[in-house]
């Protein structure tokens, strides 16, 4: 398994390649903006095989690259929940991104020789989900190194993300820790130092 950073400065956004060595298969997750011949130039010189768009919710700002990823990859399966799909707004763009196939909780997508899978992590929007790959949590706007996603905007709720994050924090064992914003970290640097993921499970 091997993970690429991608920092969209244009929306302030983490954007993260999932790729399987064995096989080249690759997922990127929350392309931001357009990053669609970069990748298109990554994939030919290392040899990946672009097979999917996983989005952890429906946010402009993690789903503004998806139109021009797909007049370069037209066919590639796009993810994310129904209770973000569901939605239209300027914050939730959702009927620009094209047909999208629906994931649920507990669904796992086979990427490669990697298993992804889904935990549906609601709070900072409805469809907000977290996806775990081996020793690596992709958590969104859910988990930051340090906090925890906004819940003032609409969608949000403090009681719904409160719960995602005691369910994070009771996984078991330690995991990398990569969110939709800031620094990445680990699931037991944020059990040890992290006040609403604390809070959340009762420390």
């Amino acid at each position: 398994m091997e993970i690429k950073h991608i920092y969209i400065p244009s929306v302030y956004t983490n954007c993260y390649l999932l790729a399987d060595k064995t096989t080249g298969a690759l997922a990127v997750i929350d392309p931001g903006d357009d990053i669609a011949d970069s990748l298109r130039h990554f994939c030919v010189d290392n040899g990946w095989d672009l097979r999917a768009v996983f989005l952890t919710h429906g946010h402009y700002d993690h789903v503004g690259g998806v139109a021009a990823l797909r007049k370069k990859f037209p066919d590639i399966p796009v993810y994310l929940h129904p209770a973000d799909a569901e939605k239209d707004s300027r914050l939730l763009p959702t009927s620009h991104l094209g047909p999208l196939t629906l994931w649920r909780e507990g669904d796992v997508v086979t990427l490669g020789s990697l298993q992804v899978e889904v935990l549906h992590t609601p709070g900072h929007t409805p469809g907000s989900v977290t996806l775990r790959c081996r020793d690596a949590l992709f958590t969104g706007d859910t988990l930051f190194a340090g906090t925890m996603g906004r819940t003032d905007l609409p969608g949000g709720n403090g009681e719904a993300i409160t719960s995602s994050l005691k369910r994070l924090g009771d996984l078991e064992g330690d995991f990398r820790v990569f969110p939709g914003h800031s620094s990445f970290t680990t699931l037991e640097h944020e059990r040890q130092s992290n006040p609403y993921l604390r809070e959340a499970m009762g420390l």
